[in-house]
C-alpha cells in the first residue's frame, strides 16, 4: 500500500539512512533543516512509503529563489526523489499529484526546475509528459537566468524551468 504523508521529526535519520545505502549525499541535516522549513509553513514536504517502507519524497517552495517564480507567485517543486529500487510503481507519479493539489490550494501554476544532464533524462520526460512547458526563459544556474555567451558548470545547479496550469485552483 502507498501512502504519501508529510514529513515527520523521526523521518529525517530514516530518510538519510536510505539515500547513503545508495551512495547518494543526503545527509540528515537536509532533512532536519526541511523540517523546519516545514513547521514555518515555508517547505511543505510529502514522503512516500510503499507497504511501510520509506520510497521518495518530494518538497514545495512557496517563495522560490528563481525570481520569474517569485515574482509571479508561482510555487515551485523541488527536489523530488524516488529511490531506484522503487521506481516504474507510479510512486513519482503519486508524489507529483500530492505536490501539486498542494499547490493548486495557493496558486492557480505549479513550478518545477530540472536538471540538464542526463540523471535528469527521466524527470525531464515525466514532466513534460505531465503537462510542464519551458517557461521561455531560457537556463538557468543557481536560479538566475544564464545570458548569452555566459560560461556555468553543468551541474544541479544549471536548470531549465517549466510552468503548468493546474485544474484546480483556489476559490
Amino acid at each position: 500500500m502507498l501512502e504519501i504523508k508529510p514529513l515527520h521529526p523521526e523521518d529525517p535519520p530514516l530518510i538519510a539512512r536510505a539515500f547513503a545505502e545508495i551512495g547518494w549525499d543526503k545527509p540528515e541535516a537536509q532533512f532536519a533543516r526541511y523540517l523546519d522549513e516545514q513547521t514555518a509553513d515555508d517547505r511543505p514536504v510529502l514522503t512516500a512509503r510503499l507497504d511501510g517502507e520509506f520510497a521518495g519524497y518530494v518538497t514545495v517552495i512557496w517563495v522560490p529563489q528563481y525570481a520569474p517564480f517569485r515574482e509571479a507567485g508561482i510555487p515551485e517543486i523541488q527536489d523530488f526523489n524516488v529511490l531506484p529500487q522503487f521506481r516504474r510503481r507510479g510512486i513519482g507519479t503519486a508524489l507529483m499529484d500530492a505536490a501539486e493539489a498542494l499547490i493548486a490550494t495557493r496558486s492557480p501554476t505549479a513550478g518545477i526546475g530540472v536538471g540538464l544532464y542526463p540523471d535528469y533524462g527521466p524527470a525531464q520526460r515525466l514532466y513534460v509528459l505531465r503537462g510542464y512547458l519551458p517557461d521561455g526563459r531560457g537556463i538557468a544556474w543557481n536560479a538566475i537566468p544564464v545570458t548569452p555567451m555566459q560560461e556555468v558548470m553543468v551541474d544541479d545547479d544549471l536548470a531549465l524551468f517549466f510552468t503548468r496550469e493546474l485544474a484546480s485552483t483556489p476559490g
